[in-house]
Parts: C-alpha cells; sequence; structure tokens
C-alpha cells in the first residue's frame, strides 16, 4: 500500500494575499500582551455522529490571526512566543509559530487506515513548507506543540512565563494549559487560579476588539460574500414556484439558498431562516418544514460564507405571490422606514446604539399611529416602558465578519457603546412580528412578520450599503421577482 506512488512535486505555494494582513493583525495583539505567551488553537474536529465528522471550521480568532480559511489544519495552535520588545515580527513583541498536523501521506501506514488523517480518505492538505509558504508562518509539527506551550510556564516575578489562551476551543489545550498553571503555582494545593482565567479572557476580548474595524483585505471578502448571497436569493426566487406546490417549501428555499452558497463559497455562514406565513414572526426559525402558501410572505435570513469565512446576513421579506397585500405593504413599510432611519444614524463619530434608537423609534411612531401602543408614545419609548419591544424585541444591529455576530467577546464600552468608526462592518435590521396568536392586534395584522436586513461599511463618508443590489422599497422588489418570473 505504501508503494507505487507519485512522488509529490515539492512545488510550494504563492504567498496568499491575506498574509501581509495578517502579519499586521499579529503585530496589534502582540503590542497588547508584551511579555506573555499566547496561545491560539484552531479546534479540534467535531463528532457529528458515530465516526462521522462536521466539516472542520477553525475558530475565527485562530483564521484572523493566521489567515487560514477553508477546512484547514484541525488541531492546530498557534503560540506567540514572546521576545524583547520590537525585535519580533514586524518589529513587534512575539514571533509566531503554527503548529498542526500534515496529513498522512503515502508514506505512512495512517495514509490508508486512518479516516479522520490520511489523505487517502479525506484529500491531500498542504505540509509544513507548503503552509509555511502560503501565510508566511513559520510551522511545526503539532507534537511540538506541547512543549513550545509549557515551556518555562510560572510566576513571572520568579522568571516564569506567563501564558494566555484562547479558552473553550480546543479541550485538550485547555487542559494541558490547566494542567502546567497547577503544577508550577507555588502552592498548587491552595492556589487561586481565577485571576489566570482572567487572563484568558482578556486574550478572548482582545481578538474579538481587533475584529472591529475591517482591513481592505477583509473588507474585499465581505463584499464577496455579500455578491454571493445576492445570487443565492435570486436563486431562492426562481425556487418558489416549486416550493409553493412542495407540502415542506421552505426546504425548497433553504435548498436553493444553500446550493448557491457551496457553488460560490464555503457554507452558509449561519443555518438560514426559510420563514413563511406565521414563521416569519419566529425570530431564528431554522426548522424551515412548513408551507409556502400564496398571498403569505416569506422571510428569508441568509448568509453565504466565502472560503476566506467571512460571512453576509440579509434578510429580505418577499411576497410569495409577487404582489404585496395593503396591510403587508403597510407593515414593510414600516419595516424599510425605520431601516433607512438606522442608516441615516450610522455615522462616523455616532453612537453604535444610536442606529438602534433611531429605526426603533420610528416603528414605535407606526404602532402609536395604527392605534397598537397600549401607552402613550413618549411612555413606551422610555427606558421604563418599551411596550413596543411585544412587537420588535431584537436589536437593529450587530457587527459582521467572520461570525455572523461578529467581536461578540469585546467590551461593551467598544461595542455596544463604542463609537461608529470608518472600517466598521454591521448589519441594520429592524422588523415588526406580529404572531397569529396575539389577540392585543386587528386580525388583519395577525400571522405578519417582516424584517429588512442589509450589510453596512463605514467610509469617511457614511455608511455604503453592500447589500444594496438586492432590491428594498416594495415596488422594486415586486418588478425584481418579476423580472426572475419573466426571464425562466
Amino acid at each position: 500500500m505504501s508503494s507505487g506512488w507519485a512522488a509529490e512535486s515539492g512545488e510550494l505555494p504563492a504567498p496568499d494575499a491575506v498574509a501581509p494582513f495578517a502579519v499586521r493583525r499579529r503585530r496589534a495583539l502582540s503590542e497588547r500582551f508584551p511579555g506573555e505567551r499566547l496561545v491560539i488553537p484552531a479546534g479540534p474536529l467535531k463528532v457529528r455522529s458515530n465516526d462521522t465528522d462536521y466539516r472542520f471550521r477553525a475558530h475565527s480568532g485562530f483564521a484572523h490571526m493566521t489567515g487560514l480559511g477553508l477546512d484547514r489544519e484541525p488541531d492546530a495552535v498557534l503560540v506567540m512566543e514572546p521576545v524583547e520588545p520590537g525585535t519580533g515580527d514586524d518589529g513587534g513583541n512575539h514571533t509566531a509559530v503554527l503548529y498542526f498536523r500534515p496529513l498522512a501521506g503515502t508514506d505512512s501506514d495512517e495514509f490508508y487506515s486512518n479516516a479522520r488523517y490520511g489523505s487517502f480518505w479525506i484529500g491531500d492538505r498542504l505540509g509544513l513548507e507548503a503552509v509555511s509558504s502560503l501565510i508566511g508562518l513559520p510551522t511545526r509539527h503539532l507534537d511540538e506543540a506541547e512543549t513550545a506551550i509549557t515551556n518555562n510556564v510560572g510566576d513571572p516575578q520568579f522568571g516564569g512565563i506567563s501564558v494566555r489562551l484562547l479558552r473553550s476551543v480546543d479541550e485538550m489545550v485547555d487542559a494541558l494549559v490547566d494542567t502546567v498553571r497547577y503544577n508550577t503555582a507555588l502552592d498548587p494545593e491552595n492556589a487561586d487560579l481565577s485571576a489566570l482565567d482572567a487572563l484568558d479572557g482578556e486574550l478572548t476580548e482582545a481578538l474579538s476588539e481587533l475584529r472591529l474595524i475591517k482591513d481592505e483585505w477583509e473588507i474585499e471578502q465581505m463584499k464577496a460574500a455579500v455578491a454571493a448571497t445576492v445570487n443565492g436569493f435570486t436563486e431562492v426566487v426562481k425556487a418558489l414556484p416549486r416550493a409553493i406546490s412542495h407540502p415542506r417549501g421552505e426546504r425548497v428555499v433553504e435548498g436553493a439558498f444553500f446550493a448557491r452558497a457551496r457553488e460560490e463559497g464555503n457554507d452558509l455562514g449561519y443555518d438560514t431562516i426559510a420563514a413563511s406565513g406565521n414563521n416569519a414572526t419566529v425570530l431564528h426559525w431554522i426548522r424551515n418544514n412548513g408551507a409556502v402558501n400564496a398571498g403569505d410572505l416569506l422571510l428569508l435570513d441568509g448568509g453565504v460564507e466565502a472560503e476566506s469565512l467571512y460571512t453576509a446576513d440579509v434578510t429580505r421579506t418577499l411576497p410569495v405571490n409577487g404582489t404585496y397585500t395593503e396591510v403587508q405593504r403597510k407593515v414593510y413599510q414600516a419595516v424599510l422606514d425605520a431601516a433607512d432611519a438606522g442608516f441615516e444614524a450610522a455615522k462616523p463619530g455616532a453612537k453604535f446604539r444610536d442606529v438602534h434608537a433611531a429605526a426603533v423609534k420610528v416603528l414605535a411612531e407606526r404602532l402609536d399611529a395604527w392605534g397598537l401602543l397600549p401607552v402613550p408614545l413618549e411612555e413606551a419609548l422610555s427606558p421604563e416602558g418599551q411596550q413596543h419591544r411585544r412587537w420588535m424585541p431584537h436589536g437593529v444591529s450587530h457587527h459582521l465578519g467572520m461570525d455572523v455576530h461578529d467581536c461578540a467577546q469585546a467590551r461593551a464600552e467598544l461595542y455596544l457603546d463604542g463609537t461608529i468608526t470608518e472600517g466598521m462592518v454591521f448589519t441594520i435590521e429592524p422588523g415588526l412580528y406580529f404572531k397569529d396568536t396575539d389577540l392585543s392586534v386587528p386580525e388583519e395584522y395577525r400571522g405578519i412578520g417582516v424584517r429588512i436586513e442589509d450589510d453596512v461599511l463605514i467610509t469617511a463618508d457614511g455608511p455604503v450599503n453592500l447589500s444594496s443590489a438586492l432590491p428594498r422599497k416594495p415596488g422594486e422588489v415586486e418588478d425584481w421577482m418579476a423580472g426572475i418570473y419573466a426571464a425562466e
């Protein structure tokens, strides 16, 4: 089995376009933690059922620091070793090494006997030298990672090195770091290691906060993910006639979008919400097992994840038969006006919270005008009131990038209470949801759920709608759908 195979070419890949950007990201992280070892795992393979794994996706913090996307390098660990300030990589305070397990090749029995790591089973991946050439990082075999992580760990006051870990990504690495911390504590039996856990939390925060501002390469990846997502929405409209005729039409919708995600990207950025009729009032409806009926609205919330792992997150609420009813259009227009108010507020220098406040104010005003608010408008908008949240319970915006809810571990003062800054990418997504069991609203509203969500890049001149290729105004949505049907 190990003989008679052609030799590998040995040709090394050219550096990837992300490599110089990843260097700068590591430098930015290095500046926050001089003198400390930083350990950032990719994460292991995860079992789906028995001996079948999910497709591997690295932790976003690891991918951001290395530039490795796709399904590369399960179990890998990036170790940033402290050096004299200013003498490290790119003039930083650390030198970085990537540790991973190359696939078992033809010179190993595992080539054909190991279904997880043998290239006979799962296909070739790049070796140590090739990955080093691709991303501009020194690479070593994963077998050497334990020594690199644990060497000389201890109290810095006594010549040891403090280590910070991106926790809860790889249980084996967590256990390794916990063990070495315990074994090197001055008084292990009475040591309070919670302070060390706090160090890890600060690393997690930092990795999240470094993604609040996207670099040029990231912005291009976001644009590509959004473009593929727009194509996915077009495929869904094409599939609507078949969806109407299928008892689980939402699955037809979901499948049409997923096909485009796999054709143009790596995968879905998150499970698609394909919610028709009253299901559109369920905020995270991902069962997608309902019918799609003519006359209903279809709330489609989907995002294609690019091979770089950057994802879009776009929502449109479409009339299944191509035309909004009067009350559907009324609710839709209210949500669109709220979204436009959010765009108006999303300017450099404003507070991130201002986007939510501006959009929700419009929705509350409409609910008041329709006679649905049980209290005066001013009371509803007060912090103590918030009665409008019965029909709009979620936030209007979240950051977007490698994670669909990107930067979620960032400190509140930089995120929720932060200042909108050039280079940020986030969503604007107001909605109104009237459940069919909601007896507090007239019957004509019941069963209508509307959300409109766009992906926004902040520039010096204000917000740019990255998803503007998808129509937003109700008349334009109807014309867009009619044009797709006419072309079929």
